[in-house]
C-alpha cells in the first residue's frame, strides 16, 4: 500500500512538474510568438567558450529573437576563451542587437567580453575595467633545496624550460615574456577602442589593471547605462523594436537549472504532505535503477 501511495506521489510531481514548466516556457496566450529577448549568462571564470558560442550562434539563427542579452558575472579568465566569445558577440551584432548586462563583476576577460555590445548596461556598484594581462609564476628554488630536491631538466630549445620552479628566471626570459603580455595587452586594448568607439589612446591611460565602480566606468565610456537586469531587457526591447510582451528565453543549461530546483521542490513539499519523507528516497532510487537496467 505504501509503495503504491508512494508511486502516485511521483506520479503527481512527474505531472505537476510538466504542468509547471511547460505553463514558464511554452508561448502562453498574451505572449508574442515572433518577438523574443535572449538571455545568455556568463558566470565565474572564463575557462572555456564552446557552450556560449553555441547558445550564441543558435540565437544568431533564430529568427524570432530579436535581441541577445549576455549577462556578465564574472572576474575574468583565460585570454582565449575571452577573444572566442568577443568574436561571436561582434559577429551576432550584425544580425541581432546584443546588450552586455554587467552583474556583480564584469572584470577584465569579463569587461572584455562585454566590450563588442551595441549597449553596456551595468549597476552602481558594479565592479570592472582591469583592462590589463598578468602572467604568474612561482619560483621555490630555495624550498626545494631545504628538502633536498633536485630537478633534472633535458631541453630542446633555449626557451622551453621558460618559468621553470626550480630557477630563477634570466633577463633574457623575463623580456621575453614581457613582450608577449605587451602583446596580449595590446589586443585588449584595440579590442575594447573598437567595442567602445572610443580612441585607443584614451583607453590606453585607464588600461593600466585598475578596476572601476560602474558608476565611474559610466563617465569613462566604458559603460552606456547604470542599471540592473530588467532595465538591460526593457533596454534590449527599445533597441530592437521587439514588442512590450516579447518574451525573455534563456539558454537550455540555465532552464536545467529552474527545472530541476522546482523538481526538487515540489518533491520535498508532496512528501511533507503525505509524511513520507523518509520512505520516498528509496522508492525513487530503486525507479531509477530499473529505468538504467
Amino acid at each position: 500500500m505504501l509503495g503504491l501511495v508512494v508511486a502516485f506521489a511521483v506520479s503527481a510531481l512527474a505531472l505537476a512538474g510538466m504542468a509547471a514548466t511547460g505553463f514558464l516556457f511554452k508561448d502562453n496566450a498574451g505572449i508574442s510568438l515572433s518577438d523574443k529577448i535572449a538571455v545568455i549568462t556568463i558566470k565565474g571564470v572564463m575557462l572555456e567558450s564552446r557552450k556560449t558560442i553555441e547558445d550564441i550562434e543558435k540565437y544568431k539563427k533564430d529568427r524570432s529573437v530579436k535581441a541577445i542579452i549576455i549577462r556578465i558575472d564574472s572576474p575574468g579568465g583565460a585570454v582565449g576563451p575571452a577573444q572566442e566569445i568577443y568574436a561571436a558577440i561582434k559577429s551576432a551584432r550584425a544580425s541581432k542587437k546584443i546588450i552586455a548586462s554587467l552583474s556583480n563583476v564584469a572584470a577584465s576577460g569579463g569587461y572584455y567580453v562585454a566590450a563588442p555590445a551595441d549597449k553596456i548596461i551595468a549597476n552602481p556598484a558594479t565592479l570592472t575595467g582591469s583592462i590589463g594581462v598578468i602572467m604568474d609564476f612561482a619560483n621555490v628554488e630555495e624550498l626545494l633545496k631545504k628538502v633536498g630536491l633536485n630537478f633534472i631538466t633535458l631541453k630542446a630549445g633555449k626557451f622551453k624550460d621558460i618559468g621553470s620552479v626550480s630557477r630563477p628566471m634570466t633577463a633574457e626570459e623575463r623580456e621575453l615574456l614581457q613582450s608577449v603580455i605587451n602583446d596580449v595587452h595590446g589586443q585588449f586594448i584595440r579590442a575594447v577602442a573598437e567595442g567602445r568607439k572610443i580612441p585607443q589612446d584614451k583607453i590606453r591611460e585607464i588600461a593600466d589593471g585598475r578596476i572601476f565602480t560602474g558608476e565611474q566606468a559610466k563617465k569613462m565610456g566604458l559603460v552606456d547605462q547604470l542599471g540592473g537586469f530588467l532595465d538591460a531587457v526593457e533596454l534590449a526591447k527599445k533597441l530592437s523594436g521587439a514588442a512590450a510582451n516579447a518574451k525573455v528565453v534563456y539558454s537550455d543549461q540555465d532552464k536545467k537549472a529552474f527545472m530541476e530546483l522546482f523538481a526538487a521542490q515540489l518533491a520535498n513539499t508532496i512528501m511533507d504532505r503525505l509524511n513520507l519523507r523518509g520512505a520516498a528516497p528509496m522508492f525513487i532510487s530503486q525507479s531509477l535503477s530499473l529505468g538504467r537496467d
